[in-house]
This record gives structure tokens, sequence and C-alpha cells, in this order.
């Protein structure tokens, strides 16, 4: 009987031998969706986010502080500046939930709408101390050099002035009713209103100054923190194949540079706003920031304080309502911090 032939040896392409003489069967073909799917920075840092539970829920009041600011003074049959001297000074009560000033006025609607003021001096001075400590920053640490020995030493001058002090002098100077800054406020109030002599306007012109000057001055810390992620970013692979195809510095700096600096730079923009918000409860405390008839929680809480033995309702609210929103914004800030950092791990 001849002997049976040896078995052949697979080949590396071949596909194995079913048992019982069957076909084949090929490979299933691979899944587009059993891919693990990418993830964004953003998409990362919401993740992490909510994973930090005080955050969100800061996140959560402060966002209902603000939605209350807007809709409470407007929903109220009270009005912020309506006085009634009978019934003067009044505590808490079903009529009056926060209770009522010397002059009668609900404090409630005047607690709201100082928050839309205090909201709003923090929201907008942080934007621009947001704009020129971003454009400052980035161009210094973009260029280096002497462009950024000189900008940088303009930026320390700056900084032996104490903050306060040079708002206040600011607010001195610039925030009354005869200087050149208030002349040229009232001829482009003109072309919006009829009497823009009206004194009724000039508690506005007010708050603008507090706007320029808190925001004119607290952006030096923000041009440092640009300038140093500018200056570990710019020898970047991603910038030398940028700069290589012909982009311009503005584009390298505000296209490339600045969007891969966001993480730090959205970070202590969330920790400014509370910073200036304080700044200007105190320079209202002190009867340079908002004035009568507008309120603002530094403003109320500066009347408040001269008869808190007598009325402390007059203190306790718009207080409470400052101190809320200022932890708020701190454990939020510290959130996103976690949240935007990159080393930490994908878990």
């Amino acid at each position: 009987m001849p002997a049976a032939p040896p078995p052949h040896a697979a080949a590396p392409g071949d596909l194995p031998a079913v048992p019982g003489g069957a076909a084949p069967r090929p490979a299933a073909p691979l899944r587009l969706d059993a891919l693990e799917q990418g993830s964004s920075l953003g998409r990362d840092a919401w993740r992490r986010l909510r994973k930090n539970r005080a955050a969100v829920a800061c996140g959560v009041v402060l966002v209902a502080m603000i939605l209350a600011c807007i809709l409470v003074p407007e929903l109220s049959s009270y009005q912020y500046d309506k006085a009634d001297l009978k019934l003067g000074a009044q505590p808490p009560s079903l009529a009056h939930w926060m209770g009522t000033d010397y002059f009668g006025r609900d404090l409630m609607a005047r607690v709201f709408f100082g928050g839309r003021i205090s909201f709003a001096v923090g929201i907008v001075a942080t934007l621009v101390s947001f704009v020129i400590g971003v454009s400052w920053g980035g161009v210094a640490g973009y260029f280096g050099g002497k462009v950024d020995a000189i900008m940088m030493r303009i930026v320390d001058v700056l900084y032996t002035f104490p903050f306060l002090i040079l708002v206040i002098l600011l607010m001195v100077f610039f925030a009354n009713d005869q200087t050149a800054l208030y002349r040229a406020w009232q001829v482009a109030l003109g072309l919006f209103v009829q009497d823009p002599s009206d004194p009724s306007y000039f508690p506005i012109f007010q708050i603008v100054v507090v706007f320029a000057a808190l925001g004119g001055i607290s952006w030096l810390t923000m041009a440092r923190i640009v300038r140093g992620q500018v200056i570990a970013l710019r020898s970047q692979p991603f910038i030398e194949s940028a700069r290589s195809i012909g982009v311009g510095h503005a584009a390298l700096i505000f296209r490339h540079l600045v969007p891969n600096a966001l993480g730090p730079i959205i970070v202590y923009t969330t920790l400014t706003i509370p910073e200036v918000m304080m700044t200007e409860a105190f320079l209202s405390f002190l009867g340079l920031g908002t004035q009568e008839p507008l309120s603002s929680w530094g403003l109320l809480a500066s009347t408040g304080a001269d008869a808190m033995d007598l009325f402390p309702w007059q203190l306790i609210f718009p207080a409470l309502m400052l101190a809320l929103t200022l932890i708020c914004f701190n454990f939020l800030g510290d959130g996103l911090r976690d949240a935007l950092d990159p080393r930490i791990r994908k878990d």
C-alpha cells in the first residue's frame, strides 16, 4: 500500500482549514462603529468638569442668579427707585421679602437690580482686560527679543503702582462732570437722547468709567500668562509648519497660538470676574463707584453698613448675594482649571 503523501505545509497567506471539509470562512470585516471614537480637548474638558460636582453646582447657581437679576426687577410689582417715605425701613415680610430701605424702596428689587450692575461691571471689565492682556502678551511672547523686553518692562512699571489706589485716582480725576471726558460723553450721548445734559445720566457715565478703569488696569497679569503660554508654544512643529506656508504674524498669534493657550486664559478670566466685582464693591463702598439712584451690591452694602444695628437686613441680603457670587466663581474657576489642564490623563 503506497504511503500517504506528506501534509502540505500551510503558506503564510492560506486560510485555516475548517473541519469536515467545508470551505474556509473569510474573516469578518472590521466595523467602523467598533473603532474607538476620538475625543477633542473640549469634550474631554467637559467630561472632567461634569465629574466636579461642586463646580457644576456653582455654575448652575451663577446662571440662576444672572437670570434672577434680569427677570426679578422686570416682574416685581415694585420699582427699584420708587420711594415710599410713609413706609420707611421695614423688616422682611410677605409684602417685601427682603424688607425696605430708609426711603421705603423694596430691597429685593434693588438687590437684584444691583446684581445687574455688579455682574455687568465684572463681565465687561474682564472682557476689556481679556482683549488688552491677550493682545499685549501674545505680541510680546511671539516676537520676543527687544519687542518683548520693552513691552514687558512697561508691564513691570505698571505693576509697581498699587492697583486699588490707581483705580481710585482714575475715578477721582475722570469720573466727575468737570472733565473733557464727560463733555465727550455728553456729545456721544446726544446722538441717542434729546437732553444729554440731564443730570440723571451722570451715574451711567460713572459706571462706564468704572468699566474702563477696572478693565484698563487688571490686564497686567493676563498679559504675563498669555506671554508665557505663547513662548512655550511658538517653537512647536505646528507653528513652524504654518510659518513655512506663509501664514502671517497676526494669524499665527490669534489663530494658532492664542487658541492653543485658551485653557489657562479661560481659568484666569473666570477668576478675574469676582476680583473685579469685589473691587467695584469696594469703590462703591467708598462712594467712588455706583451712585444713587442706581444700585449695586457694593453700594447697598455701604448704605446698609451705616445702619446695621437698627436695620441689619439692609446689609445682610446684598452682602450675602455678593459673597455667594464670589464663592461660586472661585469654585467654578478651580473646576475649569482641573478640567482644562492638559497634563491630566484621560481616564
